[in-house]
C-alpha cells in the first residue's frame, strides 16, 4: 500500500470500462484517485459501490461528475489537486460519433461531428497535459497514458470518426514522448483488444465484433477491463520509467490475426 503514497492518478472517463478497471487496480496498489465523468443519476448508485470499494484500501477517492472537455471544469479540478502529486494523467474518454459517411443526407458523417470527435478523444489529453504541466502538478517520472483501439487502422462501419481520433491521439503520443522527456514524463498508448464495455456497446454491431474477436483471439476470450488496468498499474511502477512513446498492444495477441 505504500507504493504511490500521496501520489494521485487523473483518470478522464473513469467511471466505467477500462479507465473504472484502471482506478480499481491502482487504489489497490496505495494510489489516490481522481476521476472526471460524465453519468446519468441512475448510473450514480452503481458508481458510489465502486468508490466505497477503492475508499477500502485507505487512499483518497475524489469524484467530478462534469465535462471533462470544458475548460473552466479543467482548471476548477486541476486547481484543487496538490502540485507535484499527480503520477498519472489517464485518458479514457470514449465521446465518438458512430455516423457512417454514406446515407440519408441528415444522418452521413459531418465535419463538425468529426471535430467533437477529435476534441474529445484526442486533443482534449494534450490540453490537460499542458495544463497540469502548467500548474506544476506532475510529480518526478510521471505517466502519461491514453487508450487507443485497433481501430486506428481497421475499417469498422460507422468508425471513421474515432478512426480519425485515434490517430491524431497517437501522433499527440509520439510527440509529447519527445518533448515531455526533458521534465521526465513518459507518454504511451494502451491499444487493448476488444473489451466488453459501455462505449463498445454502443458501435454498429458490436455483438459481431465481439464474437469475431473471441475466435481471432489465441485465448478465445475478450479482453477484460482487468487485463488493460494490470497494464496501466505496470507502466507506472519504476521498472516502466524506460517505456515511453509506445503502442503497447494489451490484446492476447487478439490483433495478429
Amino acid at each position: 500500500m505504500e507504493e504511490f503514497k500521496n501520489q494521485w492518478a487523473l483518470i478522464l472517463g473513469g467511471s466505467s470500462g477500462l479507465g473504472l478497471g484502471s482506478a480499481k487496480k491502482l487504489a489497490g496498489h496505495g494510489m489516490n484517485i481522481c476521476i472526471v465523468h460524465r453519468d446519468r443519476k441512475s448510473n450514480l448508485a452503481a458508481f458510489e459501490e465502486e468508490i466505497n470499494y477503492m475508499k477500502s484500501y485507505g487512499v483518497k477517492v475524489i469524484t467530478y461528475n462534469k465535462d471533462a472537455l470544458n475548460t473552466d471544469v479543467r482548471n476548477e479540478i486541476i486547481s484543487q489537486l496538490p502540485q507535484n502529486s499527480v503520477k498519472l494523467l489517464l485518458h479514457s474518454i470514449a465521446k465518438g460519433n458512430l455516423k457512417k459517411i454514406t446515407g440519408n443526407e441528415d444522418e452521413i458523417l459531418s465535419k463538425q461531428d468529426i471535430d467533437i470527435t477529435i476534441h474529445a478523444m484526442a486533443t482534449s489529453w494534450y490540453e490537460w497535459t499542458q495544463a497540469l504541466i502548467q500548474n506544476k502538478n506532475f510529480t518526478a517520472n510521471a505517466r502519461n497514458i491514453a487508450f487507443t483501439s485497433e481501430g486506428n487502422s481497421r475499417v469498422w462501419p460507422g468508425y471513421a470518426a474515432v478512426s480519425a481520433a485515434k490517430s491524431v491521439l497517437e501522433a499527440l503520443m509520439r510527440q509529447m514522448a519527445v518533448e515531455l522527456a526533458p521534465l521526465n514524463i513518459t507518454s504511451n498508448c494502451i491499444q487493448a483488444g476488444t473489451t466488453a464495455t459501455p462505449s463498445f456497446s454502443v458501435i454498429p454491431e458490436s455483438e459481431k465484433l465481439a464474437a469475431m474477436a473471441v475466435l481471432r483471439n489465441p485465448f478465445n476470450r475478450l479482453t477484460l477491463p482487468e487485463d488493460v488496468a494490470n497494464a496501466v498499474y505496470l507502466l507506472c511502477k519504476p521498472e516502466a520509467d524506460w517505456i515511453n512513446g509506445a503502442i503497447l498492444k494489451v490484446d492476447g495477441g487478439e490483433s495478429l490475426r
